[in-house]
């Protein structure tokens, strides 16, 4: 099936927008996460990022898509935070306070002189087993109310593979706006998505013949942006040959102005040496554990 994903896309959201992101795999997070965070670095905003990943993960993850994190970080303009640090003080939850925490990063950002903040808040937190969760709700609510008529942004981050249809549903309406991926097909095999940092697609799962047009859909799309394109296969355990001929079919296409990078593990990767890809000048085979 084809899913149309949500009501914007990343890259559209206005200075003081609330938004739920859904995300199924750490590689989506990580790659609508840049997006979000590249494009408020490149806007002169402050930037926040509340991640379970903590700063030791999230910092490279960024670095890998062409964030400039590390100057960010050194000059003030970001901070990556784990959840105890900002969400969780002692362990525990409370809305009250996680909404006062809120308004100090509103009025820290205003006293050094940016013109606006973006936050990503990574709310996986809210599976733990901790007090307080049950105030979630009451604390998306607070955050709609704060942010009205601000240049500030949020955020929300939720696996939609554990948090419960219910949950997501209570939380929703606090929302301005539904953020996921582009997708081009989504099943319980395969998953096929725009990717935005680097700008490109992504691959996860298993794909044959039987899903070439979905596929083709989302090269189609690749091959129209600006720019060189990375093709994100790292978590892709099984191509048959004609998707793989399909692949490496557009990457020529494009390498002549544009370089392509196909990001996949060593298995994968002899796919597509066998089909000549080593030998195209401007294709780039990548190791998907050069994290």
């Amino acid at each position: 099936m084809t899913t149309a994903g949500a009501d914007v896309q990343i890259t559209d959201l206005a200075v003081d927008d609330h938004a739920c992101l859904t995300f199924g795999e750490p590689e989506e997070l990580f790659d609508l996460t840049a997006a979000f965070v590249r494009d408020g670095l490149a806007g002169g905003l402050k930037v926040v990022w509340v991640t379970e990943a903590g700063p030791q993960r999230a910092t490279p993850e960024l670095a890998r898509r062409g964030v400039p994190v590390e100057a960010a970080l050194a000059d003030g303009q970001m901070t990556v935070a784990g959840c105890e640090d900002c969400l969780l003080p002692g362990q525990a939850f409370s809305a009250g306070e996680a909404i006062r925490w809120l308004s100090g990063q509103m009025a820290a950002s205003r006293h050094h002189g940016f013109g606006g903040l973006r936050i990503a808040m990574d709310m996986n937190w809210a599976l733990r087993p901790v007090s307080g969760v049950e105030e979630l709700p009451e604390f998306e609510e607070g955050m709609a109310a704060a942010l009205a008529g601000t240049t500030v942004s949020v955020l929300c981050q939720y696996d939609r593979e554990r948090f419960d249809p219910v949950t997501l549903a209570t939380v929703a309406p606090f929302h301005t706006r539904s953020v996921a991926a582009a997708t081009y097909y989504a099943d319980a095999l395969l998953r096929i998505c725009r990717q935005y940092a680097p700008p490109g697609i992504r691959v996860a799962g298993e794909i044959d013949y039987r899903r070439e047009e979905p596929l083709a859909l989302a090269l189609a799309e690749a091959i129209r942006l600006d720019g060189n394109v990375t093709i994100n296969l790292a978590d892709l355990t099984f191509v048959d040959g004609p998707c793989a001929r399909m692949i490496l079919d557009a990457a020529r296409g494009l390498a002549a102005s544009r370089s392509v990078e196909v990001r996949c593990h060593p298995a994968i990767a002899d796919t597509f040496a066998l089909l000549g890809a080593r030998d195209v000048a401007g294709v780039n085979l990548v190791s998907a554990d050069d994290r």
